[in-house]
């Protein structure tokens, strides 16, 4: 039976995510670092499925999507002509009698104080997001360079270089996962609003004609993603489309996942026109125009983009995961103890195989059998503790099979196959077990 936990899921995942070692707050033992955390052992083998999952599906699948890996310190006249560096902040003021700053964005009462009640406040001003840091032996204003704020720019100015390597035509995508930082006034909400994150973008670029319609079809493709492949419930979706436009943009919608604080962005689908190829042929002086060779026309490409923070993502996927479930009382009359469980989808799981010997006599055959699995799947093999608390474990971790090398193993040649989430367990021959799990993690 599975337990209602929604009131205070985020205080567990949180708990579970340091006890687990997911996710924990960086540079904890100097009393952390506000909006910076640090992904453990299991997190990082997370965040790595998730970025490899988005990485298949938006390239790897695709004749028409290509893939970069840039620089994060770019020119800083590239932010001067993204508009980062003129216009990329917050409007905020500050309570004078509790020294809270607030976003005015998010105020309730933008004349009075949520934190306290005061309503002497300052007067509302910006604040630029942008991280600064100097490149070269000086840090003067003439060395001043910028960490930057999104991954997409740099797709932007590399443009022509990947179309004449790659010799693709319009319309084809350029996709990159990498890190991103601003300087968030408020970080909150966990690992959802950070100063260092991690973006996974995509820029499709079009003629305008022709904008619109694939401006449809991703934003068809990205709520295909959410549902068959991360497997998110319908009621946990939503798609916002923005009733306010940016000047040169002809849609954009955002969709948000139902978090435990409400609903918030997950993705962001937008329809940026030629803006950020006009802006950047403007302020670098050279010729962004693409020739098409059906027309011989010369025009400056549409973009339309695909924009998701990976951290939100793992959010979300914990959230989503996370469940309680409490067993029928047993022959004695007792409850057994609430089993916490991450039910994360087999192909983005950390472990997706768990190994255990019955006994600590059996643990190099089970070592050798979690080897030769580990060629093919993410396994661990657990030889710590009895085989109910290693399930237990495993079940936090999210581990979707445990096998059991027993002493029944030396003579048949078979282990006992776990499924997390029935419970249920199945003798498998152990040549057989590379077919089985093929069919069970990826359903080939």
């Amino acid at each position: 039976m599975e337990v209602n936990v929604e009131g205070d899921l985020m205080e567990k995942l949180v708990t579970l995510c340091k006890r687990r070692g997911f996710i924990f707050q960086s540079s904890e033992i100097y009393g952390g670092y506000n909006g910076f955390w640090d992904y453990g052992p299991y997190g990082v083998m997370l965040k790595r499925a998730v970025e490899q999952t988005w990485w298949k599906y938006m390239i790897e699948e695709r004749d028409n999507v290509v893939g970069l890996d840039s620089t994060i310190i770019c020119h800083p006249k590239v932010w001067k002509a993204s508009g980062h560096v003129d216009r990329f902040g917050d409007i905020m003021c500050d309570c004078k009698d509790c020294k809270t700053r607030h976003r005015v964005d998010q105020m309730e009462d933008p004349t009075t104080c949520s934190n306290c009640g005061s309503k002497n406040l300052t007067e509302p001003r910006e604040f630029n997001l942008m991280m600064k840091t100097h490149v070269g032996p000086v840090s003067d204003d003439d060395h001043i360079a910028y960490l930057r704020a999104e991954s997409c720019q740099p797709i932007f100015i590399d443009f022509h270089q990947i179309r004449i390597a790659t010799r693709k035509q319009l319309p084809f995508g350029i996709a990159q996962i990498g890190k991103a930082f601003r300087n968030e006034i408020t970080p909150r909400m966990f690992t959802f609003r950070s100063r260092e994150f991690t973006q996974m973008e995509m820029e499709f670029f079009v003629s305008d004609e022709e904008s619109m319609e694939w401006y449809n079809f991703w934003k068809a493709e990205r709520r295909r993603f959410y549902k068959d492949v991360l497997q998110f419930p319908d009621e946990m979706l939503q798609f916002h489309d923005h009733d306010k436009l940016a000047h040169y943009a002809k849609a954009a919608v955002d969709i948000e996942f139902k978090f435990p604080f409400g609903w918030g962005e997950l993705e962001g689908i937008h329809h940026r026109g030629t803006w950020d190829m006009s802006r950047h042929q403007e302020f670098s002086c050279e010729n962004q125009e693409y020739l098409d060779q059906k027309t011989n026309k010369k025009y400056l490409p549409t973009v339309v983009e695909t924009s998701v923070g990976c951290d939100r993502m793992i959010l979300a996927i914990l959230c989503n995961a996370y469940a309680e479930d409490k067993a029928p009382t047993n022959k004695e009359g007792m409850e057994d103890d609430v089993r916490i469980v991450l039910r994360f989808p087999a192909i983005i799981a950390p472990v997706q195989v768990a190994v255990m010997p019955l006994s600590k006599k059996l643990n190099d055959k089970a070592e050798e059998l979690a080897r030769k699995l580990s060629r093919f799947y993410r396994t661990e093999c657990d030889v710590t503790g009895n085989i109910g608390k290693r399930y237990r474990r495993q079940d936090e971790i999210g581990t979707p099979y445990c096998v059991t090398y027993d002493f029944e193993s030396e003579n048949d040649n078979a282990v006992t196959v776990r499924d997390r989430d029935t419970m249920e367990q199945e003798r498998v021959p152990i040549a057989d077990l590379k077919q089985y799990f093929d069919k069970k993690l990826y359903n080939w």
